[in-house]
């Protein structure tokens, strides 16, 4: 009588198991078509939001710091390779004081050598009424001097979820000796 050894259970019982689903499992694709309706989409809504933006760079309690320079940054006039780190309050009204509707949260740099130009890379996160917990995102150019600003909004969550449109901005204050700044910004955002 022939001895069965533990090898040969295994290679009888366990290894047709292990590869079983390889046989009889569905193909699967890492993508699929989705019908907005099974997200849950409605009509598609253009919001207007409008708020001012607190960037404080100077004092004991800034909103803004300086995370990285590049080595010519201070010889620069226009700090190119600055790279700040901002936790701006965004307000009703013009003073800081006014009611808080959310913070600007991201980077924004110093990215041209000719002039003031920022690449900005922000969150708007909103804390009031029926966007609370919601966030835009905000991707383009800011030529500081310039009068309006325009930039893309590139993406939301929850209130914003799909997000697109555009951003403007127009300084309303800037210190140029502490660097601190006040921004009227108008976001026209498209979304579900």
């Amino acid at each position: 009588m022939a001895m069965v050894t533990s090898k040969t259970l295994f290679s009888i019982f366990f290894i047709p198991l292990l590869f079983s689903p390889l046989v009889t499992s569905k193909e699967y694709s890492f993508d699929k078509s989705l019908s907005p309706k099974s997200l849950h989409l409605r009509k598609e809504k253009l919001s207007h939001l409008h708020f001012y933006f607190h960037d404080i760079v100077s004092g004991q309690n800034p909103t803004a710091v300086r995370v990285a320079q590049a080595p010519i940054t201070n010889k620069s006039p226009t700090a190119f390779g600055a790279v700040m780190m901002a936790d701006d309050p965004l307000t009703v009204g013009l003073e800081p004081n006014s009611k808080l509707v959310g913070k600007a949260q991201g980077i924004y740099a110093s990215a041209s050598q000719d002039e003031l130009g920022l690449l900005m890379v922000l969150n708007f996160a909103f804390m009031e009424g029926k966007y609370n917990g919601s966030t835009v995102s905000l991707l383009g150019r800011n030529a500081v001097f310039s009068g309006v600003r325009e930039m893309s909004i590139v993406g939301g969550s929850v209130v914003f979820r799909f997000a697109r449109g555009y951003a403007q901005a127009k300084t309303f204050w800037l210190n140029t000796t502490s660097g601190d700044a006040i921004v009227e910004y108008n976001l026209y955002v498209l979304h579900y």
